[in-house]
């Protein structure tokens, strides 16, 4: 079948993408590998997951009316709710009708002649269109530990980004769990209370800060309907559109006593004010993030009762802030209870996953259940997972080998009318926030495109060369561009992710923004149009 523009992923991005191009009057296709909207949340049901960024920041803001029906429940909503949320957007603007789901599309190749992309699903089905809309998804590539023995184990066993649909019982089971990052923090600090045993594989420590969740009182819902033309003003003016900026003061040049009074009044507000609203030099200045650190790791030795654990907790290969931080609700307090065992596996590494469970040189444990949270291969693992071929046949996965070329992260050099919503070198922080630029800009781009007569676009190698170099220099100055994470593009699960790659533009929001509104008003000179 062919249509105006298909779209991959049924997620945020596909979603909003969607309701933007029928605004437009096209044939749209979205195609989406799960049963049913909701992307992240559709798939990560993994017990106490939810999302980190102010549940009433966090929302589309595209209606007036939608923002006005809508009840978060809490100030950090869960994934219940978040997806429950997602779902009634969906059956308000009746988005269903051009979704075809249950359809992983595996190759997208793009015909010189036709100045158009053929997609193929898992199931053979093929359609065709002058547009390819990639709404992927940063983390949604998720990677299983590469762990001798794996597939040996007989109970069940599951990635915290694959959790069943149905209920799981773990009450008094015996639980084995590897990872301690977001997903996994999140996970043991919920399942905790239930479960007979859980021993947790530590591969390597993470920084994490209090949540300080609560529910949102009939008060405080209607002082957010009220305030929404605010919130989301106030989210377009910080440096990645969550509520906070940092604080303009220096670290050093600010009196002991201060810088902890300071500290102590962030640690114990909600949010991402400890990370995001933090001294303005802690992210690229070593001496005040190691002060910043000291600060956070004297929270967890006083939460944490036993100090040999604690010292395990705490990171010492990279500093507070330099990974996403992920925020905790008595993450740090399940390390005192006496039926949580930590293993670091830099003492005694996993040797391999058994048929009863998992032996490292020490001993073996036997499990009932097992959960990976073994993270995603971030950003470009999405693309990867696809065969796109672009013009001439070239291969967008041997073409991002080293770092990829882009133009603003919406279109990348070779690949002509594939615009991606979060691509790489795009500006992240909060994510809906962000998508809703991204989609309006592409949305403009196309509406240009059509009123000119122009049936493909491609960047100029000059502009992805300028844009390269842009987001190369910003980054440098970071301290987290030496740090392995997802962002950087390191997951020890897949060949070849050792080493850091810069994949985002760090240069915030602001400048992100400014050149993109440079190139729309500038009649979008930086791409080649036929």
């Amino acid at each position: 079948m062919s249509f105006d523009a298909i779209i991959v992923g049924a997620g945020i991005s596909g979603m909003y993408q969607l309701y933007r191009l029928r605004e437009l009057g096209m044939k749209v296709r979205v195609f989406e590998s799960g049963s049913d909207v909701g992307g992240t949340w559709y798939w990560n049901r993994y017990p106490g997951a939810r999302f980190d960024s102010e549940s009433w920041s966090y929302g589309f803001s595209f209606s007036e009316e939608l923002l006005q029906e809508w009840e978060w429940p809490e100030h950090f909503s869960a994934q219940p709710d978040t997806l429950r949320y997602l779902n009634y957007v969906a059956d308000k603007f009746d988005l269903r009708r051009e979704m075809r789901f249950n359809a992983k599309v595996t190759a997208a190749h793009f015909d010189d002649d036709t100045n158009s992309w053929t997609v193929t699903t898992e199931s053979g089905e093929q359609a065709t269109a002058p547009l390819l809309i990639m709404g992927l998804g940063p983390l949604s590539a998720h990677t299983l530990p590469n762990i001798p023995g794996r597939d040996d184990y007989e109970g069940p066993a599951y990635h915290t980004a694959r959790w069943p649909h149905e209920p799981v019982d773990l009450k008094d089971k015996r639980v084995g769990i590897i990872g301690t990052g977001a997903c996994g923090i999140q996970a043991i600090q919920t399942i905790a209370k239930e479960v007979g045993s859980l021993t947790i594989f530590q591969r390597k420590p993470n920084w994490a800060a209090p949540l300080h969740n609560s529910k949102i009182t009939p008060e405080e819902q209607e002082e957010i309907r009220a305030s929404y033309p605010e919130i989301f003003e106030r989210c377009r003016n910080t440096v990645a559109c969550f509520i906070h900026n940092p604080d303009l003061r220096y670290t050093l040049e600010t009196p002991p006593e201060e810088r902890e009074e300071f500290w102590e009044k962030l640690y114990s507000e909600p949010g991402f004010g400890i990370w995001m609203g933090n001294f303005r030099d802690m992210v690229i200045d070593e001496e005040a993030n190691r002060l910043a650190s000291e600060f956070v790791a004297k929270k967890i030795r006083q939460r944490v009762k036993d100090p040999k654990v604690a010292e395990k907790l705490i990171p010492k290969d990279h500093g507070f802030g330099m990974r996403r931080v992920p925020l905790e609700s008595g993450y740090f307090e399940v390390y005192n209870q006496d039926n949580v065992e930590l293993i670091d596996i830099s003492e005694t590494p996993i040797e391999r996953i058994t048929k009863k469970g998992i032996r490292t040189s020490d001993r073996d444990f036997e499990f009932d259940f097992m959960i990976y949270a073994t993270g995603f291969d971030g950003v470009t693992g999405p693309y990867d997972r696809i065969d796109i071929r672009g013009s001439g046949g070239r291969s967008l996965k041997e073409d991002w080998i080293g770092t990829p070329r882009t133009l603003l992260g919406v279109q990348a050099e070779g690949y002509p009318n594939m615009f991606m919503v979060l691509g790489p070198h795009t500006a992240r922080g909060n994510i809906p926030r962000n998508i809703e630029e991204i989609v309006d800009w592409i949305t403009d781009m196309i509406k240009f495109m059509r009123e000119e007569g122009y049936s493909r676009s491609e960047p100029r190698p000059e502009a992805v060369a300028e844009w390269g170099e842009a987001v190369e220099k910003v980054s440098k100055i970071l301290l987290s561009s030496k740090i392995g994470s997802w962002q950087t593009g390191v997951n020890q699960n897949v060949p070849g992710r050792d080493k850091p790659r810069v994949l985002g533009y760090n240069g915030g929001v602001f400048r992100y923004r400014k050149r993109g509104r440079q190139v729309a008003e500038g009649g979008y000179k930086e791409f080649a149009f036929r």
